[in-house]
């Protein structure tokens, strides 16, 4: 038999529009360093940690509500709001899969796509933050940008681009190339 599977499936806002009346005012977001930074909850809302940290927050009216990120850098918080600020009222729209292309602009806006020509360490750690945020379309556009970086490029290409050392023996690589030749034979 099989089990039905649930359609109450929690998703973030299509718009931060669409949380402003559930999320109206302010809060306090505390970063990893412990720097306290106010900002929106109709923005901070597109994380779903956060959104559920603020449906559970007792507003007492005497002080703005603290939400903890414990492993987001002030750096890394700041390029996080600069995206949700942008996409308050412009959701994103969803990354058509597989990439038509490895240029960003031409699978995103020019604005996405300028906000994730970053550095590889500022970007994965972009990656990290959006995922424990729990904001899918952060998530989403930042993977996409890897991809972009590693489409059409073979696997020496892609360590040189990631700096992966390369530590297989001479008959370790040879027999995962035979265990899939598959993959070259079908292209």
């Amino acid at each position: 038999a099989r089990c039905p599977r649930s359609k109450s499936r929690r998703s973030e806002p299509t718009t931060m529009a669409d949380a402003a009346p559930k999320y109206e005012g302010m809060c306090i977001v505390v970063t990893q360093e412990g720097e306290e930074v106010e900002v929106k909850k109709s923005v901070i809302a597109m994380s779903q940690i956060a959104a559920l940290m603020l449906s559970e927050e007792d507003d007492d009216g005497d002080s703005l509500p603290k939400l903890p990120m414990p492993y987001v850098k002030r750096a890394i918080f700041d390029k996080i709001m600069e995206f949700c600020e942008h996409h308050e009222k412009e959701p994103m729209p969803e990354i058509e899969k597989p990439l038509k292309s490895t240029n960003m602009a031409q699978v995103v806006s020019d604005w996405d796509a300028k906000f994730v020509d970053l550095d590889q360490p500022m970007l994965f750690e972009l990656i990290l933050a959006a995922n424990f945020m729990d904001i899918r379309s952060l998530l989403d556009v930042c993977c996409a940008k890897v991809a972009s970086m590693i489409k059409g490029k073979t696997p020496e290409d892609i360590r040189k681009t990631f700096n992966i050392v390369d530590d297989f023996t001479d008959a370790e690589r040879q027999a995962v190339n035979e265990e899939n030749r598959w993959c070259d034979e079908s292209s």
